[in-house]
């Protein structure tokens, strides 16, 4: 018994017709009848009644025509969940995500997609939210690591919440301790220290700075421009402090000294995002869950 004559048993029996079953299997009708034939000597019975322009099914067509949709179905899945496997041995998944996510949160992530998947080959995009969302939108991107809320509404867009962050203060150990040395300090304390400063459009600058006017008081830049890793460059050469998420610190503590911030702190929320339009590729989706799980 075939899969091929299984469907064309199939075609026959919706159908009720061999010349519109062949049509719709797109085989001549010879064949599919030849076939079909094949079919009921290998069962030892007949499927079909056949008498001039009325094909009826006998009870063993009757019998066997839920077994076949279920057998036709079950390789169908089969099918693709093989075509799917085999997907994840090549390809390539776009990602986008803020630089000190990059940092912090995604090295350890896709070292572990990378060690089950090396076919799949890995694109990232850094930016600021703002960049991000619209990469995603004219389908530059297949997901992004973005800091809620967004920085305009994207009704096209799907975002599910990853993780909510601590931030920090970051400062050379050579100089004095922010807020006179306590363990925690806040953000008040911050009012007259020299900040190193993210560049325009990165999530970071636009937090800092507004939770320190809504402190009463404009934050004073010793450097501003730069990227994550330079920032904390700049802080290591004891230009001054920053404040920046707590995995980056961790990862990236060596020569600086991390101090918490005093409650209620400050935070961020990270959320994964892909187009609500479009599924992502099943590489994609396999990195999302991985994300999701981690």
């Amino acid at each position: 018994m075939q899969l091929q004559q299984l469907q064309y048993f199939v075609a026959v029996a919706e159908t009720r017709h061999f010349t519109r079953a062949a049509e719709t299997v797109h085989v001549a009708q010879p064949s599919l009848s030849q076939q079909i034939k094949v079919l009921e000597r290998e069962l030892g019975a007949d499927l079909f009644q056949r008498a001039r322009g009325n094909i009826t099914l006998t009870d063993a067509g009757e019998a066997l025509l839920p077994l076949a949709r279920r057998i036709l179905a079950d390789a169908d899945t089969a099918r693709h969940e093989v075509l799917e496997l085999v997907q994840l041995r090549r390809g390539r998944v776009r990602l986008g995500a803020t630089p000190s996510l990059c940092t912090g949160l995604l090295p350890d992530v896709l070292r572990a997609f990378h060690d089950r998947y090396p076919g799949i080959r890995l694109m990232i995009e850094e930016g600021g939210s703002h960049d991000l969302v619209r990469e995603l939108a004219r389908g530059a991107l297949d997901l992004a690591l973005v800091v809620l809320p967004l920085p305009t509404a994207s009704p096209a867009l799907t975002t599910v919440e990853l993780l909510r962050e601590d931030l920090v203060v970051v400062s050379s150990p050579e100089a004095p301790r922010p807020g006179d040395g306590r363990r925690a300090v806040r953000i008040a304390d911050l009012e007259g220290e020299r900040l190193v400063m993210f560049r325009h459009g990165y999530d970071l600058r636009e937090l800092t700075v507004a939770a320190c006017r809504a402190e009463g008081f404009e934050p004073d830049f010793a450097v501003e421009g730069g990227e994550m890793d330079a920032v904390l460059g700049f802080v290591r050469a004891g230009l001054g402090m920053a404040v920046v998420p707590r995995m980056v610190a961790a990862r990236s503590g060596r020569g600086l000294r991390v101090t918490p911030l005093a409650r209620p702190g400050l935070h961020r929320t990270i959320a994964l995002a892909h187009r609500s339009d479009v599924a992502p590729p099943r590489a994609a989706r396999e990195l999302q869950r991985m994300l999701l799980e981690r």
